[in-house]
């Protein structure tokens, strides 16, 4: 079974059981006049629709690249856990509007055995629902998934809290059924928020997991002649798909034949192991001992010294053009790319004066 078919395995099972259990609730909350139950439910009907909106996004995800989308439409996805996220909102703030208002006109709620019986059975059934559904999200890379489970899983907490206002209620007869669902409401808010954090990162553009860029690096430097590996940059389309771009620092005394091998295994490689469709430039490393490598290695230590550069790489110079260029990666923390610039740059320019000197302010877009 394929990851979208396991994705819509897991939302049927999720809206089977979230259907169920919100009939159930709903029953229970009306014949006992209660607030959080009814409420409860209406969260039961979200995590349906969700589990819904799941499908569909993952049914639409799988559409064949076409013109207008070269790299498929696999950021659906993404706009099904946004949809999700929303919907958990909007039911948090209905659920706290009328939590307020029995706050503010309280009645008196009745419970049964029965009642307890729903409840504590809602509380399991939801356990083992948001562990399985975040489980499965989590290994098919569904944010989707993730978000419904994580929701199972509150929504079980919120249950147990329910649970200890009937008790409360039966012990010593005071409700606290306005207020618990208050509570309940502000932390499905919560809840909502944060389910909208991972999905809107992603469209917008999310460093990548460090542990990717430190495995695409270690396979990259395996390769014979690999001096470095520099300007990591993926572009994600959709869990399935990725693409990217990186610079090998390779001997300039290799040949125009040798460097397309040299690529062409990489980007083999990089498709092979991470599905990444990966673009492979390169810099020469000037090697032997000549006035390129000597002039190199002056104006690479002339930086080392300035401690806010992290990197430095790309150097190249040219006798016949008299031209020489370097890129250099500074801090995060250092904001003002035009006086660095400027302040490199006149350094260099001193150091090597038979040159025009070009200073490039790269960032680390990967780490």
């Amino acid at each position: 079974m394929d990851r979208s078919s396991r994705i819509i395995r897991t939302s049927v099972i999720g809206i089977a059981a979230n259907v169920m259990l919100a009939a159930f609730k709903a029953v229970v909350g009306v014949i006992a006049g209660s607030v959080a139950i009814v409420m409860d439910a209406v969260n039961n009907l979200s995590d349906a629709l969700s589990s819904v909106i799941t499908i569909v996004g993952t049914r639409l995800s799988q559409r064949p690249a076409d013109r207008k989308h070269p790299f498929g439409f696999g950021r659906i996805e993404y706009f099904s856990a946004i949809i999700i996220a929303v919907i958990v909102l909007s039911a948090g703030v209905t659920s706290l509007i009328e939590s307020v208002k029995k706050i503010i006109e309280p009645t008196q709620p009745s419970y049964t055995t029965a009642t307890l019986i729903v409840i504590i059975v809602a509380i399991v059934v939801k356990l083992l629902l948001g562990w399985y559904v975040r489980k499965q999200g989590r290994l098919l890379n569904s944010d989707a998934l993730v978000a419904s489970g994580s929701d199972a899983l509150f929504d079980a907490v919120i249950t147990t809290a329910t649970l200890i206002s009937v008790c409360v209620m039966l012990l010593w007869g005071f409700s606290l059924d306005g207020i618990l669902g208050a509570l309940i409401s502000l932390l499905i808010i919560k809840a909502g928020i944060e389910m909208l954090a991972s999905p809107v990162n992603e469209l917008l553009g999310a460093r990548v997991p460090p542990e990717l860029i430190k495995a695409i690096k270690q396979e990259i430097m395996t390769f014979d002649g690999v001096r470095g590996v520099f300007d990591i940059i993926l572009h994600n389309y959709g869990p399935d798909v990725m693409i990217g771009s990186l610079h090998v620092s390779i001997p300039d005394t290799m040949t125009a034949h040798e460097i397309h091998g040299l690529t062409r295994k990489i980007s083999i490689k990089m498709y092979e192991n991470h599905g990444i469709i990966m673009t492979v430039g390169v810099y020469a490393f000037a090697t032997g001992e000549n006035h390129r490598s000597e002039l190199q290695s002056k104006v690479t230590k002339a930086l080392a010294a300035h401690k806010e550069l992290v990197q430095i790489h790309g150097f190249y110079c040219s006798e016949a053009d008299g031209t020489l260029s370097v890129d250099v990666v500074p801090d995060i923390s250092c904001h003002d790319d035009a006086a660095l610039y400027k302040l490199l740059s006149e350094e260099i320019q001193a150091l090597v004066p038979e040159y025009q000197v070009s200073i490039v302010i790269d960032h680390n877009y990967s780490e």
